[in-house]
């Protein structure tokens, strides 16, 4: 029979992940099947025991028609004991659409900004994860089918952090079975995810075949350790990428990279390619870096001397900036679409910047108020009619320089120009911080841009990889 995980296992797989604030205040994101309703309960005795409290998360994705009456339920039950619980909607028509085979894909990242959305508007700094020893098996068996090196075979990280977020997984040294065994003797149903049995899916397909695996040595645990063994060397080489970058890369507030090539080819190849990772995501805005093949073909072209003329990749424009070095710039096409806005909000846009939008008729009156952070529209101020937060583009460009030459001499490089936040109405282009830009003449109620900071969603010398 098999054993429950206990409270005193998981108050030691707690602390690994720590430290934590008195009385902390826990996310959990809950789907309603039994691995999240297992770690629910399980976090919320532990919170509890600190003083602390959980909050239940469940993100209603639209994509089955029961999911709205499974987020009730799971709403239901754990208001049976004592639990918070929201739900978080998302649609992907939303989202432009429905993308056929990116949908899950698409449905995954909205449901991490979501998750992530809710904790930080209200300053929770845990969001935590159900994924388990089976899952992180899985994810290594895919990611080797997929070509990856170090950095995907190490699979997932214990702890990871997401725009000021921390998002935990304590559960990957657990079987599955163990959280279901926990949930049946607290006699706490769950909800079974049919698409979890769709064989469309190739992780469905993949955990068809973990019998046969496990018969020639290969089961869960072995999978999940060898993924553990690549996350130690994952580690080591993002530490030793980290000061590599510090001579050879520099980061600039418009969201670009100057680069120098010659201390990479100098580097060991697996550093390199850590440290080019780390910078196209970082500059692309990116959660994950670029596949690992096509990464490895920009740094042979880079090792080779083959890098004479611009190319993209994950986002980015990377090409030669003269002197030697490479600037690694946003793909004007890859950029976020117009955001609208309105005055007193804050948001993240294009997954690198966080925007603040002021007024200028209450900053030259009582001054300015703020409202609430999102990834859309802004909170707390007045609606302005057409005003939109864009990337400046080449017609805004032309614009704004031809109505200040003076700009054309600013020291940010030709090919960043295009890509920088820019707020625009209907008449044009009102304001472009980077560039010191604001147009004289009145429009969109006197909306301006307040405040503006570079903050990726990956910075370029984040927390390192965590094993447990």
């Amino acid at each position: 029979m098999t054993e429950p995980l206990n409270a005193p296992e998981f108050r030691a797989l707690m602390a690994a992940l720590g430290p934590f604030e008195r009385s902390p205040h826990l996310a959990v994101a809950v789907s309603g099947g039994a691995d999240s309703m297992a770690l629910c309960l399980l976090a919320d005795g532990w919170a509890r025991a600190r003083g602390g409290r959980v909050t239940a998360l469940t993100v209603d994705h639209g994509l089955r028609p029961e999911s709205g009456a499974e987020a009730r339920r799971v709403k239901a039950w754990l208001s049976q004991r004592g639990i918070p619980h929201r739900v978080l909607r998302w649609t992907a028509a939303g989202e432009g659409g429905m993308p056929g085979a990116n949908l899950q894909a698409l449905a995954r990242a909205a449901r991490y900004r979501l998750l992530a959305g809710w904790c930080r508007k209200r300053h929770v700094l845990h969001l935590l994860l159900a994924h388990h020893l089976e899952d992180q098996a899985e994810t290594f068996l895919l990611r080797l089918g997929r070509g990856s090196g170090i950095h995907g075979l190490a699979a997932m990280a214990a702890v990871t952090g997401i725009e000021g977020v921390r998002l935990l997984r304590p559960l990957l040294t657990v079987p599955k079975a163990r959280l279901r065994a926990n949930l049946q003797r607290r006699g706490q149903a769950w909800i079974e995810d049919p698409s979890n049995q769709d064989p469309a899916f190739a992780r469905v397909r993949l955990r068809a075949l973990m019998p046969a695996f496990a018969e020639v040595g290969m089961d869960a645990q072995r999978l999940a350790q060898t993924a553990n063994a690549m996350g130690r060397a994952r580690r080591a080489l993002e530490e030793a990428a980290v000061t590599l970058l510090a001579g050879a890369a520099e980061i600039y507030p418009a969201g670009y990279c100057l680069l120098r090539p010659d201390l990479l080819r100098a580097a060991p190849d697996e550093v390199a390619l850590r440290a080019l990772a780390r910078i196209l995501t970082c500059v692309g805005g990116a959660v994950y870096p670029p596949r690992f093949d096509r990464l490895e073909r920009l740094h042979r072209a880079l090792a080779e001397g083959r890098l004479t003329s611009a190319r993209t990749l994950g986002g980015c424009r990377i090409g030669p900036a003269g002197d030697d070095r490479l600037l690694v710039s946003r793909e004007r096409a890859a950029m976020s679409p117009p955001v609208p806005v309105v005055a007193g909000g804050t948001l993240r846009w294009d997954g690198r910047f966080v925007v603040e939008l002021g007024n200028a008729e209450k900053a030259a009156g009582a001054g300015r108020g703020r409202g609430g952070t999102g990834e859309g529209r802004g909170r707390g101020g007045k609606g302005v009619s057409d005003a939109v937060l864009d990337a400046l583009g080449r017609d805004g460009w032309a614009e704004i320089a031809g109505a200040l030459p003076q700009l054309r001499s600013t020291p940010i490089p030709p090919p960043v120009r295009p890509t920088l936040p820019a707020l625009k109405d209907g008449k044009g282009v009102l304001s472009v911080p980077h560039l010191g830009y604001r147009r004289r003449s009145g429009g969109a109620g006197n909306l301006w841009i307040s405040g503006i900071s570079c903050a990726p969603a990956q910075p370029l010398a984040g927390a390192g990889f965590t094993v447990v």
